[in-house]
């Protein structure tokens, strides 16, 4: 009879996790406070995969199990076993790698930030590039995304742009498990278009992507501790957009953190929405300096946005796309820079769960 190789404890503590949510989830009660609801229905979605798995797992143990007493009185049985105890070695190495250390905000959305750097104009055409790359992505997938707030340069590139990036739908995989890969320096190196002689040249534009929890009221942020300026939202160009200083920048002193929102249409409900991106923003500051040593990665994601500190380089002339952290290269840019990302970042995250496997 096979063995079971799955660690029975982990497991266990799921099947009373997922049974205590399902009660819950039935209760007419949950749904009369949204947030609760949803953080037990993301919950549960995150678990889902597991059990479907486990429930797999076990039929087919109980199959095999039964194929080998069978095979004891009538030998046509054993035929079957081999293939049946091919598929319990496969269904317990998938509940295996399911149980495996997780990122803990894998089911998070993201506040995903794009500035330019190195490079100046060329810099922030190249940070337009790649907010386009990120919106068409989560297009593909499903997600809403919300603009926070942009500030173009004088060829509409930006400056700098913040967005919200949210499935639509709770997730065991949610934004952040496919996006927290891309915070760090992009290379760029193309012909620029304010360039007339036609010469290649080599520029920088920084990401920087950090959970955005259902729920940051944990993190306290005291009013003396905010500077908070309000001014006329711009559109292209610096052309303003709205007749009242309805934008917000909130400047965190202690931090040196800059938030600004200027989507909402008055100036009250930008301010709650910077409020709730500068919260995530500390929560996000404050675990990467509990675990420094562990999240060297997070932690490292723009020190400045210069060239030599890059990620990944997007070469335009031969169409290639290589990231530097994992070796990955690949020749087609151009399909990248339109939102087809999965192959880059499922390679990313296969590296990711080989590290945390070998950390166990």
């Amino acid at each position: 009879m096979a063995e079971k190789s799955t660690a029975p404890s982990a497991i266990d503590d799921i099947l009373a996790e997922y049974a205590g949510l399902e009660l819950q989830l039935s209760d007419p009660a949950l749904h009369n406070d949204p947030g609760a609801a949803r953080k037990v229905g993301k919950r549960f979605a995150e678990l889902g995969p597991i059990m479907a798995t486990y429930n797999k797992l076990t039929s087919a143990r109980d199959d095999l199990a039964a194929a080998e007493e069978l095979a004891a009185d009538d030998s046509s049985f054993a035929a079957e076993v081999p293939a049946l105890k091919e598929q319990v070695e496969e269904l317990d190495k998938q509940l295996t790698d399911l149980l495996a250390p997780r990122d803990p905000h894998d089911a998070d959305d993201v506040v995903l930030e794009v500035k330019s750097g190195e490079g100046g104009e060329e810099s922030a055409l190249f940070a337009a590039d790649l907010a386009r790359m990120y919106i068409r992505y989560a297009e593909r997938h499903g997600w809403k995304v919300e603009v926070l707030g942009v500030t173009y340069s004088d060829l509409d590139g930006y400056k700098e742009a913040t967005f919200s990036i949210k499935s639509k739908e709770p997730t065991r995989d949610g934004v952040w498990s496919r996006l927290k890969f891309e915070g760090g320096v992009h290379r760029v190196q193309r012909v620029p278009v304010t360039e007339s002689q036609g010469r290649i040249h080599t520029s920088a534009a920084g990401v920087l992507v950090y959970p955005e929890p259902d729920e940051v009221e944990e993190v306290q942020i005291d009013e003396k501790d905010l500077r908070v300026d309000v001014y006329r939202s711009s559109g292209k160009g610096g052309q303003g957009v709205n007749t009242t200083d309805s934008a917000v920048r909130l400047t965190h002193l202690p931090t040196g953190l800059v938030v600004t929102c200027q989507n909402e249409r008055s100036q009250l409900q930008n301010k709650i929405r910077a409020m709730q991106v500068l919260a995530a923003r500390l929560q996000a500051l404050a675990e990467e300096q509990a675990d420094a040593d562990a999240a060297a990665g997070r932690a490292s994601q723009i020190r400045t946005v210069d060239r030599s500190e890059r990620i990944r380089t997007y070469n335009f002339p031969e169409n290639r796309i290589a990231d530097h952290r994992i070796g990955f290269k690949a020749h087609n840019l151009d399909s990248v820079l339109d939102g087809n990302l999965d192959d880059l970042l499922d390679a990313l995250g296969t590296a990711d769960r080989a590290s945390r496997l070998a950390a166990e």
